[in-house]
């Protein structure tokens, strides 16, 4: 049976209120990617691509400029790694109880603009978690209600953590904004949890010092 009679949709377990954000011609994209999918395999496997109106419109090792790239070529353009698009991105988060008897560890935060838009102004969220095992960034759902960002440019994936599980999630092209310097970053909508994470699709780009004895972190863009 061809994979066009099997597949399943990026989308499919969303739950509702984000699901209604993706476009009706990302689902189009979607089944169209599908039905050349094999075909593309050669040429384009185990990389990330943009699809849209029946061809590839971006193409790449780094997901987060393919993301970029795919979005200005066509707002609703489908978003996946050929031959690998059920692997979820990770998320590489552990949680431990804290020891009650003792303060705990301090946790490297920083305060960073987040835009939906280029070249506007943005929003600017504290208590941002500089996460280097984090594959891309998330931000939770009520903070990206503040953005008001564009239901089209949504797109649809995965996202999990260390003890397993996979969430299913809507992933934006949007920008952060560290001491002056905007950066490309691909956001994860995390609709369960409410941390704030960057994560190396950020990080990769900056110079960033962890300083735990004088528990700060200083980051040269």
């Amino acid at each position: 049976m061809s994979e066009q009679a099997t597949y399943r949709s990026l989308a499919e377990g969303l739950p509702t209120e984000l699901a209604q954000h993706l476009h009706s011609d990302w689902y189009r994209f979607e089944s169209e990617y599908w039905a050349v999918r094999d075909s593309l395999l050669t040429q384009y496997g185990n990389q990330w691509i943009g699809f849209a109106n029946g061809k590839v419109v971006a193409s790449g090792s780094s997901p987060v400029r393919v993301l970029h790239a795919a979005k200005q070529a066509d707002p609703h353009a489908f978003f996946a790694c050929v031959g690998r698009e059920y692997e979820p991105t990770r998320m590489r988060r552990a949680t431990f109880p804290y020891d009650a008897s003792y303060p705990g560890e301090p946790l490297p935060v920083v305060r960073a603009e987040f835009r939906g838009s280029q070249g506007s102004p943005g929003v600017v969220l504290d208590n941002v978690i500089l996460d280097t095992g984090s594959d891309a960034s998330a931000l939770p759902w009520s903070d990206c209600q503040l953005f008001a960002l564009d239901p089209a440019a949504a797109t649809a994936g995965f996202f999990s953590g260390v003890g397993g599980g996979t969430i299913n999630t809507l992933e934006y092209g949007m920008w952060v904004v560290l001491d002056g310097t905007v950066l490309e970053c691909r956001i994860h909508v995390d609709s369960l949890g409410n941390e704030r994470i960057l994560g190396r699709d950020v990080l990769k780009c900056l110079d960033v010092l962890f300083r735990g004895p004088a528990a700060e972190v200083i980051i040269n863009p």
